[in-house]
């Protein structure tokens, strides 16, 4: 095997394209489980890991009359010793090593402090690790300060959890460390209320850009008629829209359509008269007091009914919870509607460059041609 280092062990320099590892005399032996001994050169060893420079610096024991230093590397199998110190002299692992050896290396590579090694141990154990074998995976991760790792094994827990349950590994975890059980519970219960946090904002988002698409359609309706209804000006005396409408729907016309029908009700229902309540009526009237609040047409020549009045009256009536919780809705619906419009302004935006481009492109051919 070739050294792919240089360092000096001696009198000796060795260079990998000049000198092979055979030639040149070890002076340290690796002891493994198996009582094997690895030849080895402190100074690739020390340059390789600060724990081993720590060991080699301590004062020699003198084994058997041999000269050589002797450093016990035990608790892993003896061929994953022989990978971690090829390691040491050339960085490279094959997939089948990573698969076979991946979880002593990482034990190896956190108890040496071998960066390049433990990076990719956790890497290869990550891709490799599966229902059965991740509660092992966790606490060893956990032991050797490999968050990244940890992280990836909490989430598959959480995902399989029913499965993970049943596995050897669960029950030994249950048995003997219910701290990091507890732990995990915990991360599931957090996964979990995060989820449901998503869901509700994802929800109360979504009725934020409906009121704030209401809010256009409703200016839509009584500025320029959409179908049903005509615009406010068109309307006489009798609340009856005439027959001077637009022809065709537009673009939110699902909305818009429902609005329709919600104003021509309004205009005709007589519980509204009467004084009695209509729960329609009341529903039309709440939002044409939101329009008034996201309204910003200060001059008073907002055409939506009841715009004006609303924006004079403040309701002062109303109580100061009532108000304040108005006040978030009249807010958020603001913000969508901004953001509803940067939008459509980039959407826009993109397609005049796309077109441009495609001019451009179109030009340019012509010109080759």
């Amino acid at each position: 095997m070739a050294i792919t280092a240089t360092t000096n062990v001696g009198d000796v320099s060795l260079n990998a394209d000049k000198v092979s590892y055979d030639l040149v005399e070890t002076d340290v032996d690796i002891i493994t489980s198996g009582r094997r001994r690895i030849p080895a050169h402190s100074g690739i060893l020390a340059s390789a890991s600060r724990v081993l420079t720590n060991i080699m610096e301590k004062p020699r024991k003198i084994h058997g009359g041999s000269s050589k230093r002797v450093i016990k590397i035990l608790g892993v199998p003896c061929d994953a010793v022989s990978v971690f110190v090829r390691f040491l002299y050339s960085p490279s692992l094959t997939e089948k090593e990573m698969k076979t050896y991946g979880i002593h290396l990482l034990a190896l590579s956190h108890v040496y402090v071998v960066t390049q090694l433990k990076q990719r141990c956790t890497k290869g154990v990550g891709e490799s690790v599966t229902v059965e074998n991740v509660v092992d995976v966790l606490q060893l991760a956990r032991l050797c300060d490999a968050p990244d790792l940890f992280l990836k094994c909490m989430r598959l827990i959480q995902s399989k959890f029913k499965t993970v349950e049943q596995t050897e590994g669960w029950k030994f975890l249950q048995e003997h460390d219910p701290f990091l059980e507890l732990d995990i519970l915990q991360f599931i219960d957090e996964a979990e209320s995060r989820k449901k946090r998503r869901r509700r904002h994802r929800r109360e988002q979504n009725l934020y850009m409906q009121l704030s698409e209401a809010m256009e359609c409703i200016e839509h309706i009584c500025t320029e008629g959409c179908t049903l209804v005509g615009p406010s000006c068109n309307l006489d005396n009798n609340n009856k829209s005439t027959s001077q409408v637009k022809t065709g729907p537009c673009s939110a016309f699902s909305t818009c359509y429902g609005l329709q029908l919600l104003i021509r009700h309004f205009a005709v229902c007589k519980k509204r008269v009467d004084g009695k309540g209509c729960v329609r009526c009341k529903r039309m009237i709440q939002l044409l007091r939101l329009h008034s609040s996201v309204c910003d047409d200060q001059s008073e020549s907002c055409r939506v009914p009841l715009c004006r009045q609303f924006k004079k009256r403040g309701e002062k009536d109303k109580k100061m919870v009532e108000e304040t919780k108005w006040k978030v809705l009249v807010r958020r619906v603001a913000s969508a509607k901004a953001m509803s419009s940067l939008s459509q302004s980039k959407k826009n935006k993109s397609e005049v460059l796309f077109k441009e481009e495609a001019e451009d492109f179109i030009r340019i051919r012509n010109k080759l041609i």
